[in-house]
Order: structure tokens, then sequence, then C-alpha cells
């Protein structure tokens, strides 16, 4: 074997793909053992392979587990298990019984097989220490002329090995970036399943992740939100998503270096895809406009976010501790009169006349945003005007002038009577 020139391919595989050179020996090491069981083994055996990667060299070993008659089928019980339906397992060796919720639950008890089993006592023979249980190392021949069918096995088995390999690193490599954005070009379209080409292998956009009403084409260049990285029986799938509010916040991060350095924060976020999205930011130094810093000049910042989310509007706001005000900046750009805080996160908020459809907005939009942005209920009422209040003032004195009147009224009344009734007793008197 030419040494130089397979260090050389190794490295160009690694590289190309992804992944380990001790992976890639590994892969080796599997095809050797399988093509040598195709050439010189035999059927049940487990064959075990050692590529040096210096000198070239192979070794091979084979398998056995080292069982006693505790952990051994007898002929009664292997018919009973066949009357009874059970499954082999999957080494051809041992059975597996359904649970209750039907999952096949292994049984220990293996049906001896001498190529893939040694009997404890024969096993102490040459390793007096063995236990039952363990697996002991049989040396055997190596052997270098391989046959064109074991060759081409042994091919299949590299080539499947290495995009497992792959595989398994593009999954770890994705699982490590969940919750950052990625950009990539739309490379097919299936139903409503779009498959995104975000570099070393495709991002699944199904319809649910999609803004509404928002079309999409072969070749099309979208930032997608990374959701997940699944597990599935063909392998693990990146899922993507467009109408996460993290999408828009991750945005943001891009547009505006402050959120980055960390002298702006966003502090929550509210969005309905494809309609609109509030953002609450604040300011960590003095001196620091949170707002102007997310708009940009002329809104350049806050068009290109914009933009990429297909024409989503985009309310920006401004944090505030107090509840009140927090509030009355969430429900922007209706202009609010006063709020009233009340129990249970419950906020009534006074507008005037003209801005109470913009304070509500249209389908309820707006005000609905707004309390989930700051988490209170929040009841949009039409704010008195000024002549209401002055009437409801002069009501209020009128009342109590009437009150006084009433209330002097007997005592006038009283003295009236006192009167009359001393006249008349002068008079009777005089006579």
């Amino acid at each position: 074997m030419d040494i130089k020139s397979f260090h050389r391919a190794l490295a160009q595989i690694a590289e190309a793909r992804g992944i380990t050179p001790e992976k890639i020996i590994e892969t080796i090491e599997a095809a050797l053992a399988t093509a040598y069981k195709k050439d010189y083994g035999e059927k049940g055996q487990k064959i075990k392979a050692k590529f040096d990667a210096v000198s070239g060299d192979s070794k091979f070993w084979q398998i056995k587990l080292v069982v006693d008659d505790s952990m051994l089928y007898t002929e009664e019980e292997i018919e009973e298990l066949k009357e009874k339906k059970i499954v082999p397992h999957e080494d051809f060796d041992r059975f597996a019984k359904p649970t209750e919720d039907g999952t096949p639950e292994e049984i220990k008890k293996v049906v001896f097989n001498p190529e893939k089993h040694i009997m404890l006592v024969d096993a102490k023979k040459d390793y007096p220490n063995i236990k039952a249980g363990e697996e002991i190392e049989i040396t055997l021949k190596t052997q270098e002329d391989y046959g064109r069918i074991a060759a081409q096995t042994a091919k299949q088995v590299i080539l499947q090995k290495i995009r497992e390999a792959e595989k398994e690193t593009i999954a770890n490599e994705f699982k490590s970036k969940e919750g950052e954005i990625v950009s990539g070009l739309v490379q097919r379209i299936e139903g409503s399943t779009i498959y995104v080409d975000i570099g070393k292998t495709l991002g699944l956009l199904n319809r649910e992740e999609q803004i509404p009403g928002e079309y999409y084409k072969p070749g099309q260049r979208v930032k997608c939100y990374i959701l997940k990285v699944e597990d599935t029986s063909k392998g693990s799938v990146v899922l993507l998503s467009r109408i996460y509010p993290k999408l828009v916040s991750r945005l943001f991060e891009l547009e505006v270096p402050e959120i980055t350095a960390g002298t702006v924060v966003i502090k929550a976020i509210a969005r309905e895809p494809g309609f609109r999205t509030k953002m609450a930011v604040a300011s960590t130094e003095d001196g620091i406009d949170p707002i102007g810093s997310c708009v940009g000049q002329r809104g350049t910042r806050i068009m290109a976010v914009i933009n990429e989310l297909g024409g989503e509007k985009i309310d920006v706001v401004e944090w505030r501790d107090a509840p009140e005000k927090f509030i009355a900046n969430s429900l922007s750009p209706a202009k609010v009169t006063s709020v009233k805080v009340e129990d249970k996160n419950t906020a009534t908020v006074f507008v005037p006349e003209d801005q109470l459809s913009l304070a509500i907005g249209k389908d309820g939009r707006n005000v609905r945003l707004a309390a989930n942005l700051t988490g209170w209920k929040i009841d949009i009422k039409p704010a008195p005007k000024v002549e209401e209040v002055e009437k409801t003032e002069e009501k209020a004195e009128e009342v109590k002038e009437v009150k006084e009147v009433k209330d002097d009224k007997p005592i006038k009344e009283k003295k009236v009577k006192k009167s009359k009734k001393k006249k008349e007793e002068e008079i009777e008197k005089a006579e």
C-alpha cells in the first residue's frame, strides 16, 4: 500500500466530508471485517479488524460471548417460544417477548451458537479469570487477498459508514446552532414543504412554520430560524421556522450593532406573523436612544428587517418598569390619555375618541399584541371630553347647592312657626 497516497486521500475525505480521520479509520476497519467474513468467515461469526494507518497492516479477531448453562435456552423452552410466536432477536440467537406497550423486552438467555458463544468451562482453560457475560477475542490469520464480491461489499460498507458519520457530524453541528438564524436557498418545493439548502444539509420549512401569504420559489434566498434538530428513522432533520418571534430579534441583532454590544436590550417581543410585531427595547447606558438605534438613520435598519419579513409591520417601543407607562407605550402609535391599573393584571386605558380605532387596531390586533407584550389584560375606553368634565362639575355644584337649600328649609319653617305662636300669645295677653 502506498501509505503517503493513503494519508493524502484520508485527509482529503476528512476535510471534504467534515469528519475526523479517526472516524474514517473506524469505517475502514468495519469494511475490512465485513470483507474478511465474506471470504474467510463462517455464518454467525462476529469479526473485529484493526487497521494500522502507519504501516498499512491489518489484524483480525473473532469475538465470542462467554456463557454458562443458566444463560442458555433448553430445547423445551425453544419449542415453547416458537409455539407462542415470539420473534427472534436481531442477533438470531436471542428471543424477545412483547411487553404491555408493545415494545420487545430482551431476554438475557441465548440459543447456543458455537461461532458466537463459548462455554465458561472451555473459556477458563485459556482465560482463568474470565466470567460469564464477558467476551473473548480469538486471533485469526491475516488475509490479504479478497474476491470481487468481498471488495464490493467492503466498498459499500465504507460509503454507508461515511454517510452515516457525515450525517451525525452535521446533526451535532446544527444542534449546537439551535436558536440561531441561517441563510439558505430554496432548493425545491414538495407540496406545502419547502426544502432549504443551508450548506451541508437541507432544512425543512413546514407549512405551519411559514409566514401566511408568503410565496417561495426555487433559488430564492431566505433567512430562517433553526427551531430544532429532530432524529427520525431516516436520520436527523433540521427543522426551520419563519414565524418564530425570536427570528425578529435575531434579525435586529444582525442589523443593530448596539444590540450585539449589549448597550440596547430586547426586553420583550410579541408577534403575529405576516401582520405585525411589537418589540420592547431598553438602553443599558445613558445617552443611548434604544428606539432610534433600532430604527436607524432614515429607518434603514428597521426597513432591512421589514423587507426580510415580507413587509410585516414592526412597532419598536420603549420598555418601562412602571406598568402604566409601559402599557401606554405598548399601544403605540395610539396616544394614551391615562392608564388605570387594577387587580389581577388588568388595566383600563383611556384614549381620545379619535384614537380609539387606532388603539384597538384592525381586528383588535394592536391591543392584542400590546397585551401579549406587557402581560396585562388591557381594556380600551374613550376618555371623557373637557366640556363633559366641566358639565359634570357644574352639575355636581348645583346638586350641592340644592342639597344645602333643602337642609336649611326645615330650620326656616321652624322659625316662622315659632314667631307666629309668639304673636298669638301676645294678642291673648292684650285681650
